[in-house]
């Protein structure tokens, strides 16, 4: 039988193991590979040159099951970093942008994502960026909303006889 070739096997193999990676299942899987090669008496090194990983690596697999069984080979939880808000604080920043932020000492008519981190940090002292803030905003169910600009020396008649909807 004639041998089968990937074409462009030195990227495919980096996407491959990209793909492994980014599913729980799919590293799972990985991993039982792994110790079934063990158990079929393959050696840690040729195994781990198999799959692409280092030796020590199958080794502390085969280990973990070993103590555990199967549930040695599932991923743990990853918890991420901690929220720098509590949900309280979520909630009073969600009444607090229900209200201009004049009532709070902020020099704006409208928030947005710079008036949001300036508020949070006289309120909580938690320093949030302009672009987290702007996230916040769409988590809280807010959309961000900016007034019509208004043109120097317009005369307002005549802005009201050239909108669309003007009731004349």
């Amino acid at each position: 039988m004639k041998a089968l070739t990937i074409s462009d096997a030195e990227t495919m193999i980096f996407a491959l193991q990209d793909e492994i990676r980014r599913s729980q299942e799919a590293r799972y899987d990985h991993r039982l590979h792994a110790v079934l090669l063990i158990a079929q008496g393959v050696s840690c090194s040729e195994a781990a040159s198999l799959l692409g990983d280092a030796p020590r690596t199958v080794q502390y697999w085969v280990r973990r099951f070993e103590d555990e069984g199967f549930a040695g080979l599932a991923d743990a939880d990853r918890p991420g970093r901690p929220k720098k808000l509590s949900e309280h604080q979520l909630a009073e920043i969600s009444e607090a942008l229900r209200g201009p932020p004049r009532n709070f000492g902020l020099s704006t008519n409208i928030w947005d994502g710079k008036t949001l981190s300036t508020f949070i940090m006289q309120q909580y002292n938690v320093e949030l960026g302009v672009r987290q803030c702007q996230r916040l905003f769409r988590q809280l169910g807010f959309r961000l909303r900016k007034p019509r600009p208004l043109i120097a020396k317009a005369d307002p008649e005549q802005q009201a006889k050239h909108k669309k909807n003007s009731v004349t």
